[in-house]
């Protein structure tokens, strides 16, 4: 007899997967298993409808010893908030490893993503940030860029940040928003350079086709973190630091297609992944001057681990409505 499918809503999955500790450490399993475990990880398949500004990118991985695998929809199309609708939504589609059937639809609008996306800037900054990184910089005021400074918060003491978005209202209310949830002062700022100066860690999140920050916006000893890039066309870091700093991917052969190394001259050279240094297979940050940059490009292995994740925790709470195919 088929097992029933359980359906879990957004509602569902904000309360059962906040931004957490564990949550973070999903993330940090999945990029060890990333260096350490044949897992399988096809490319992205990607698909774009430039008549309504929409793209969808499909990603999955199966990681052995996991019992379940997720293959996640993601689509974003960027003319939605003109109809009063979200630009990006999504869900991901859960099945047993051992059968293949359908175990789960966790229909999520995107917030799966936005979770195990900031988790894993967590992952990479308290990776290779100084140990006593205490002031950031958000490029970027959306949705990511709040996730993000929240997931940097629960990695290194902050003390306070800096905000930079090209909208400067949207800069504005994400320093007042962010400073009543995390306690700490955070600022808006009118150019990049002013929220970069003497940061410890930079984080960028912004959709950029031209690059929006150069080698001479970092600090000796800062930590940056690239998020915005995850198409070819993307491109928020100038190609000069990334010659200047120690440089990570999250899989090179991605970062290569789709990161910020896409555009640099660099891009055959080989560079070490974030799973390798969590794995002791290469180094991480070996001076504290050194900048490092983590080119983030969002790869399946993190969609399933936080889709097991999620359905562990639901079965635990007994969650989600059930349904018999």
């Amino acid at each position: 007899m088929r097992p029933p499918v359980t359906i879990l809503t957004e509602t569902d999955l904000r309360a059962l997967v906040p931004l957490d500790a564990e949550a973070i450490a999903c993330i940090r399993e999945a990029f060890v298993a990333l260096a350490t475990k044949p897992v399988a990880m096809p490319p992205i398949l990607r698909l774009d409808i430039p008549e309504h500004r929409g793209e969808v990118d499909v990603k999955t991985a199966y990681v052995p010893g996991l019992t379940h695998f997720a293959i996640k929809i993601s689509p974003g199309f960027f003319d939605n908030p003109s109809l009063g609708l979200p630009s990006t939504n999504g869900m991901m589609v859960v099945l047993s490893s051992r059968t293949g059937l359908v175990e789960a639809l966790l229909l999520d609008n995107g917030y799966l993503t936005d979770a195990r996306t900031a988790a894993a800037g967590a992952v990479a900054a308290d990776a290779l940030a100084r140990p006593d990184a205490v002031t950031a910089a958000i490029l970027g005021a959306g949705m990511q860029a709040r996730m993000q400074l929240q997931a940097l918060a629960l990695v290194r003491p902050l003390t306070g940040a800096r905000v930079w978005a090209r909208d400067p209202a949207k800069a504005q209310a994400f320093a007042e928003q962010m400073t009543a949830s995390l306690g700490m002062q955070v600022n808006a700022v009118a150019t990049v350079a002013q929220a970069t100066r003497g940061a410890d860690l930079v984080v960028t999140t912004t959709p950029a086709t031209m690059p929006i920050l150069g080698v001479g916006d970092i600090a000796p000893g800062a930590h940056v973190t690239a998020m915005g890039s995850d198409a070819g066309h993307k491109n928020e870091i100038a190609p000069e630091l990334i010659a200047a700093a120690h440089y990570v991917a999250d899989r090179l052969s991605q970062t290569r297609e789709l990161g910020e190394l896409h555009h640099s001259p660099l891009a055959a050279q080989d560079f070490p992944e974030l799973g390798q240094i969590l794995a002791g297979q290469a180094p991480g940050r070996t001076d504290p001057q050194q900048i490092t940059l983590a080119d983030l490009t969002g790869t399946g292995i993190q969609d399933t681990a936080i889709a097991t994740l999620a359905l562990a925790r639901a079965g635990k709470a007994g969650a989600g409505q059930n349904f018999t195919l």
